[in-house]
């Protein structure tokens, strides 16, 4: 491999983000510094309570996760991510049993890795895991332009309308990022509360409604008359499939 075929692999995955959930602090900080190294965001947790405040709100593209955790376990984490997530998840663990490997896979873990390992190790089961979920991840990542007014910038946490920087509080970014990511899907209200608010918020449906109305206006040229986060009557809410819009403007006139 050529210098450059070395480079344009290394920077790959740069700011992509990886929550890496370990009791041990120490450990965290090792993974964490040999990941930023390597290009990526990271994001530490040291509980389960703390890894599930994460996942909704550091919104990482890969979980690291350790199996020994002080309030309750990692396949506990597991079980609660995968009903609110498809995020790809390593299980990181000082046994190396089969019957816990097994038991990670069957609750819907993607790969395992096992203590000690080397930090080429670490870094390159991320990697592979990262290019297995890409084609079918829901992630999103550098500038989205939905539309000539709206464009997206998700590396950068930024959100511009007309060429002007739009301030979005956390919740709001937050739900933005959950719509984006669902574009051209109907999502629920439970869905929502659940990813953007939590658990303890799956009661409070009007919760969403608020947010929905402050994002369209600061979105909407007419909230009234969305063209971007649209209502579907007992359902839920849809953003705009900007992709396929783009995909089909491409497409050539079959009459010329």
């Amino acid at each position: 491999m050529c210098a450059n075929e070395a480079m344009s692999t290394d920077n790959r995955y740069k700011n992509y983000r990886i929550l890496v959930v370990d009791d041990e602090q120490r450990m965290a900080r090792f993974i964490r510094l040999n990941l930023e190294h390597d290009g990526f965001r990271v994001t530490e947790a040291y509980t389960g309570t703390q890894a599930m405040d994460r996942l909704r709100t550091a919104m990482p593209d890969l979980i690291l996760l350790d199996v020994m955790l002080p309030d309750f376990d990692g396949f506990e984490v597991l079980r609660m991510t995968r009903t609110l997530s498809t995020v790809p998840v390593i299980m990181v663990t000082a046994k190396g049993e089969e019957e816990e490997r097994i038991r990670g896979l069957e609750l819907g873990a993607d790969d395992y890795v096992t203590k000690p390992f080397s930090p080429r190790e670490l870094v390159s089961r991320v990697r592979a895991v990262l290019r297995r979920t890409e084609m079918g991840s829901e992630s999103v990542h550098g500038l989205i332009e939905v539309d000539s007014r709206l464009k997206l910038d998700f590396d950068r946490h930024e959100v511009w309308l007309d060429g002007r920087l739009v301030n979005l509080r956390p919740t709001e970014y937050r739900l933005l990022y959950y719509l984006v990511q669902n574009a051209g899907w109907v999502v629920s209200h439970d869905q929502i509360l659940t990813n953007v608010w939590g658990y303890e918020y799956r009661d409070q449906p009007h919760y969403v409604r608020l947010y929905i109305n402050y994002l369209r206006q600061k979105l909407e040229v007419d909230p009234a008359d969305p063209q971007y986060i649209l209502t579907e009557r007992g359902l839920g809410y849809r953003f705009v499939d900007f992709r396929r819009a783009a995909a089909d403007t491409s497409q050539p006139d079959p009459a010329l």
